[in-house]
C-alpha cells in the first residue's frame, strides 16, 4: 500500500461484512492461526465490535480460575519441608559408571537436573521429555538409586503389565551389583505372591517396587516413600491422575513421556514444574525407515524373510483380540516354517508371561500382538514392525509402535498396513502422513504438535477448555493462557513466586512492564521483490523476525539473511531495526510508537496504576525529558500521556533517541 507517498508491505485482513484492517509487517506478532477442531471455520467478528475482546477476556478468566488450582499445587509444593536428599555417594558414582553406554549430553543434564530436584529441600515435580530409546529410562534408575541410597523407597508407575515386567527386568540388571531391594506388582502374579509383596513393601524390606495403577491403590502401604516415577503418564486415567496430584505434594515425583500431551508440556513450558528435554539420540542410532502400503502380502513375506536372514525378530501389530489368530495363521501361510507367538491384554497372567519372555529370549521369529506391547519395550533384536489397519491408531500410538524398534545399531523398518489413502478418514490419512515424514530420530515432538493439530487441541486444562479453544484457536488460547500465568505470578501468587524472581536481582534496564508495544511508521520497511521474491518464504521470514527477543538472535538472524539473500537492502536494515525500537520501547513503559511527517510520538502506559509509574525508569525518564524541554514535549491527552519529539525523520534517528534515553536515565549502568 501507499503510505504518505511510500510504499509498505501489508497483511489484509478482512472481517465481517468486507470490512478491511491492514496489519503492518511488523506486527505480525499480533496476528495468529488459527487452529480449532475437525477443521470447524472460525466466527468472524464485525470489526470494532466488543464481541472478539470480550470473548478474550471471558477465557482468560476461566483459565486463571483453572491456573489458580494449578498454582496453589505448586504452592503447596514449595512450602512443604520435603526430604532433602544427600549428595551423590560413591555408590552412585559406582552404579553410572558401570552404564555400558556413553551418556548424551542431553542425558548427563537431565541427570543432573533431577539430583538437583531432589537435593532441594522442598518436593520436586520434574518432567523428563526425550523421544522413544533415547535414554529416558537411565535417568530413572539413576534418580531411584539415589533415593535408596538415603533409605527411601521408590515407586514406579507404569501403564502396562508387559512394562511392569520390562522395567523390573532392567531394574534388576542394572541394580545387581547394589544393595537395593527391586520387585514388582501386576496381575502376572499370584493373589498370595502379591500379599507377600505388599506385606514386604510396608515392612520397609523393598526398596523400588515396580506396577501398573495398582499401585496407588488403597491396600498399598509404603514404608517410607521417597520418589515417585511416572512413565508415559498420559495413559492413566483421570480418577489415577487425580490420586497422583495428592501424591505429588507429599514426595518427589520424576514423569517420563516420549510424546508429551500438550497440557503436561504446557504446564512445565510456564514454570510450575521443572523440565528437562533429551534430544540427542544416542551414538549409532538410525532413523526407523517408515512406509505406507496395503495388505500386500509380498511386502509382509519379504520384510520377515529380510529380518529373519539377519537374524532379527519381527512384531505384527494387530489390535483386535477377536481375530488375531486368524492373522497369525495367515502369516504362517506367507511365510511358512517360522515360530509365531501371540500377545494380547485378555490373556490369561502366566501364558502372557510366558510368550513375552520367550520372545525376548529369541524362542519366537514374529510377535502378533495388540498395543499391549506399545509402551517403553526394550527388545533390541525385533527392528522390523508390520502395523496392521493402522488408519485406526492415534498418532502418537503409532510414534510409539514404531519406537518398539529400532533399539541398536542396526538399521530398522515401520511397515504402516492401510487402506488406500483415498478411502480413509481426511484425520487418518494426515496421521500416516506425518508419521511418514516424521521419521527422523527425535521427531516426539514434532509428532506431539501434529497431534494437536489434526484431533484439535483437545483439552489443554481439562475437559470444560476445549469450547474455548474452537472460540479462539489455539495459538491465541496459549497466549492467553501464558499472560494469565503471568498475572497471576505477578499478582495473586507473588510470594510462590519471589524467590525465583528474587535468585537473580533485575538491573533497571531488565525490569519490563509491558509484554508488547506497538510501532507505526510510513518509511518504507519491508523485504524487496528484488531481495526476496518468493511470497511463502517472506512471510515465514517476517514471522521469524517478530518473533525473536533477544540481540543475539536478532544478529543471527541478520546473520542468515546476508547468507542466503544477499547484502541488506535499506528497507530491510530499517525493518529489523524496528524490531530493536520495538524492545526499547517497552523498556521505557512505551505502548505505542508513530514514526510519520518526520517526528516521533510515543505514547506511555495507559493504566495509570502500572508499577511503571512508581519506578526509577520513569522518575528518570521525567527528569531527563525536563532537561530537554526546550526540545521534547510531553502532553496529557485523553488520560494518556504522549511524548513529542520532532526532528526524527529515519529509523536511525529514532533508534538513536531510545537509545540515549535509555543510557541518560541511568536504566544501563556503564553505557
Amino acid at each position: 500500500i501507499n503510505n504518505n507517498g511510500r510504499i509498505q508491505e501489508v497483511v489484509k485482513l478482512v472481517y465481517k461484512d468486507q470490512d478491511i484492517l491492514y496489519v503492518s509487517i511488523h506486527s505480525l506478532h499480533r496476528i495468529s492461526k488459527y487452529k480449532g477442531k475437525d477443521n470447524i471455520p472460525p466466527r468472524v467478528h464485525k470489526l470494532g465490535s466488543k464481541a472478539w475482546k470480550n470473548m478474550k477476556e471471558k477465557t482468560k478468566n476461566r483459565v486463571k480460575d483453572i491456573a489458580r488450582e494449578l498454582i496453589a499445587l505448586y504452592a503447596k509444593r514449595m512450602e512443604k519441608p520435603g526430604f532433602a536428599f544427600s549428595p551423590d555417594s560413591y555408590l552412585q558414582q559406582e552404579l553410572e559408571a558401570s552404564f555400558l553406554y556413553e551418556d548424551t549430553p542431553d542425558q548427563v543434564t537431565a541427570t543432573q537436573k533431577v539430583k538437583e530436584g531432589m537435593e532441594a529441600s522442598h518436593p520436586m515435580d520434574m518432567l523428563v521429555c526425550g523421544d522413544v530409546g533415547f535414554g529416558k529410562t537411565e535417568v530413572a534408575i539413576r534418580a531411584a538409586f539415589k533415593a535408596v541410597a538415603d533409605s527411601k523407597q521408590v515407586a514406579v508407575l507404569v501403564p502396562t503389565t508387559i512394562l511392569a515386567m520390562q522395567h523390573f527386568r532392567t531394574f534388576s540388571e542394572r541394580l545387581k551389583d547394589f544393595p537395593a531391594t527391586v520387585d514388582f506388582i501386576s496381575r502376572l502374579k499370584k493373589t498370595a505372591d502379591q500379599r507377600d509383596t505388599l506385606k514386604r513393601l510396608a515392612e520397609g524390606k523393598i526398596d523400588i517396587i515396580i506396577g501398573t495403577h495398582r499401585l496407588i491403590s488403597r491396600d498399598v502401604k509404603y514404608k517410607d516413600l521417597g520418589l515417585l516415577i511416572i512413565d508415559e503418564e498420559q495413559k492413566f486415567g483421570v480418577a489415577a491422575k487425580e490420586k497422583l496430584k495428592q501424591m505429588r505434594a507429599e514426595v518427589d515425583t520424576l514423569t517420563l513421556t516420549a510424546t508429551p500431551i500438550p497440557r503436561t508440556l504446557q504446564f512445565s513450558l510456564m514454570g510450575a514444574r521443572d523440565l528437562s528435554i533429551i534430544n540427542t539420540p544416542p551414538p549409532n542410532r538410525h532413523p526407523i525407515i517408515t512406509e505406507l502400503h496395503r495388505f500386500n502380502e509380498t511386502i509382509i513375506r519379504e520384510g520377515i524373510e529380510y529380518e529373519l536372514n539377519r537374524g532379527g525378530q519381527v512384531f505384527f501389530i494387530h489390535n483386535r483380540v477377536d481375530n488375531i489368530e486368524e492373522v497369525a495363521k495367515k502369516i504362517g501361510d506367507i511365510v511358512p516354517n517360522i515360530s509365531i507367538g501371540i500377545a494380547h491384554g485378555q490373556m490369561e497372567a502366566r501364558k502372557l508371561e510366558s510368550v513375552m519372555l520367550g520372545f525376548i529370549r529369541g524362542e519366537f521369529d514374529v510377535l502378533v500382538a495388540t498395543t499391549i506391547i506399545e509402551s517403553g519395550l526394550d527388545i533390541p533384536n525385533a527392528n522390523t514392525i508390520f502395523i496392521n489397519n493402522a488408519q485406526h491408531f492415534g498418532l502418537s500410538d503409532l510414534h510409539q509402535l514404531r519406537g518398539r524398534v529400532g533399539r541398536s545399531n542396526k538399521k530398522a523398518f515401520c511397515y504402516l498396513l492401510a487402506p488406500p489413502l483415498s478411502v480413509v478418514t481426511p484425520e487418518a490419512r494426515r496421521r500416516l502422513k506425518a508419521l511418514a515424514e516424521f521419521s527422523e530420530l527425535g521427531s516426539g515432538f514434532n509428532i506431539a504438535l501434529q497431534d494437536l493439530d489434526i484431533r484439535g487441541a483437545g483439552n489443554l486444562l481439562g475437559a470444560e477448555q476445549s469450547g474455548f479453544i474452537a472460540n479462539i484457536g489455539l495459538e491465541t488460547y496459549q497466549r492467553i493462557l501464558k499472560e494469565a500465568m503471568q498475572e497471576l505470578k505477578e499478582k495473586e501468587f507473588k510470594n510462590v513466586f519471589a524467590g525465583q524472581e528474587n535468585s537473580k536481582k533485575l538491573l533497571p534496564s531488565e525490569q519490563v512492564f509491558l509484554q508488547d508495544a506497538r510501532v507505526e511508521t510510513d518509511i518504507s520497511v519491508m523485504f524487496p521483490d528484488d531481495y526476496i521474491s518468493n511470497i511463502t518464504e517472506k512471510m515465514k521470514l517476517y514471522r521469524q523476525l517478530n518473533n525473536l527477543n533477544n540481540e543475539k538472535d536478532l544478529l543471527t538472524f541478520e546473520q542468515m539473511l546476508e547468507d542466503r539473500f544477499g547484502p541488506l537492502p535499506p528497507p530491510a536494515r530499517s525493518l529489523i531495526d524496528i524490531v530493536r525500537i520495538r524492545w526499547k520501547a517497552m523498556q521505557l513503559g512505551m505502548e505505542r510508537v508513530v514514526l510519520k511527517q518526520d517526528q516521533l510520538r510515543a505514547t506511555f502506559i495507559t493504566d495509570r496504576n502500572s508499577p511503571f509509574y512508581s519506578s526509577d525508569i520513569f522518575r528518570n525518564l521525567l527528569f531527563y525529558i525536563q532537561k530537554k524541554s526546550h526540545h521534547f514535549q510531553l502532553k496529557e491527552k485523553n488520560e494518556k500521556l504522549i511524548l513529542t519529539v520532532p526532528g526524527i525523520d529515519s529509523i536511525d534517528k529514532a533508534l538513536k533517541l531510545l537509545g540515549e534515553m535509555i543510557s541518560q536515565t541511568s536504566l544501563v549502568q556503564g553505557v
